[in-house]
This record gives structure tokens, sequence and C-alpha cells, in this order.
């Protein structure tokens, strides 16, 4: 098995994260090369950036109090500037909650050709209802009742064009699953749907 890319994408609240535990734990099992993986979770790196002081990480801070999107700039210079510093080349990497807009995708392509990674998209499809439910039970501190419409509203504006790019671009194996079930079965649908390049 070469190192692979898998692009987790889908609402807020619908399984990212476990699915992204569960495809590490089949990959370490898989793999007899043993490569590591390289986890990129898009949430995160914004949740580190703004605990800065910075005029940059004030104004993003700023942004994420309103549960509005960060700008795109940022969002695509973030991504980059981990791959810079992390990617060597012999790991898998999975990304999780990127791309948020078609502009980021588009910027992500230019990354994945650079580095000569073809990937996997795996859009885990859900509910509007399904998300909110799931966002209120999560019950992080920026999972407000405002802020879950934010984002649900921010993922049918921004994120379904960039789900569309991948659907539409012949570079990518796109998977698109039912996550509204059990989050074994949804691993299963997954992997049987994989190509591994």
């Amino acid at each position: 098995m070469n190192p692979q890319t898998f692009i987790f994408i889908g609402n807020s609240g619908c399984g990212k994260g476990t699915q992204t535990e569960f495809l590490k734990k089949y990959l370490t099992e898989k793999d007899e090369n043993k490569f590591p993986v390289l986890h990129l979770e898009t949430g995160a790196l914004f949740r580190e950036f703004i605990k800065g002081n910075s005029y940059s990480e004030q104004l993003s801070r700023d942004v994420y109090a309103t549960a509005m999107p960060q700008p795109d700039f940022l969002a695509v210079w973030s991504v980059s500037y981990f791959l810079i510093k992390n990617l060597t080349g012999k790991e898998h990497l999975i990304t999780d909650g990127m791309s948020r807009s078609l502009i980021e995708a588009e910027c992500i392509d230019t990354a994945l050709d650079f580095y000569g990674r073809k990937a996997n998209v795996i859009f885990l499809n859900v509910s509007r209802g399904w998300s909110r439910k799931h966002l209120t039970a999560r019950g992080r501190s920026d999972d407000t009742a405002e802020g879950i419409e934010n984002r649900l509203n921010w993922f049918e504006t921004d994120v379904v064009p960039a789900i569309e790019y991948y659907r539409n671009n012949p570079k990518y194996n796109f998977v698109e699953v039912n996550g509204e079930q059990g989050k074994e079965r949804v691993h299963e649908d997954i992997v049987s749907k994989l190509i591994l390049f």
C-alpha cells in the first residue's frame, strides 16, 4: 500500500471525527508498510490559532465567536502551513473538515497535485435535522443554538459547492455514504468504496 490521502467532508455533527478514527485503525491493521497516519483537522487548527494574540489571531477569534466561516485565505494558509510543516511523503493523510468552500477545494487541489497524491473524498451525507440533533448533544462551548444554525446555513451555501466540485472531478474517488446509520455500518460502507492508489 502506498501512502494514501482521504478527505472527509460533510455537515457539522455528521461523524467525521468518529469515522476518521475508524479509518486510522483500519489503515494501521491493513498497511503492511506501517506508514503512520497524519491527521489534519481544520477545526482544531483554528481553535488553536485563535488562542494567540496577534492582530490576525484576534480578528479570527472575533469571527469564531459568531460561528461564521473563517475567510478562505486564512483556511488555505492554515492547511498549507500544516502540510508544509508536517508532510514527509511517507505517511497516510486524513483530513477532517476540508474543504469548506469551493475556493478552498480548488486550492487544496493544487497542493495534492504538488505532492503527487490522489485522494478518496468521503462525503458523510446526513440531514440538517440529524446534524442539529448531534451538535446539540455534543455540548461543545461553540454549539449554541445560534452557532449551530449558522454552521448549518454555511454548509448549504459554502460547503455544498465544494462537495459538488469533488463529485464531478475525475481526479478524485468520490465516496458518498449515508451517515445516518450505525457508526460501524458507515465505516463498512466507506471501506467498501475506497480505491487505494
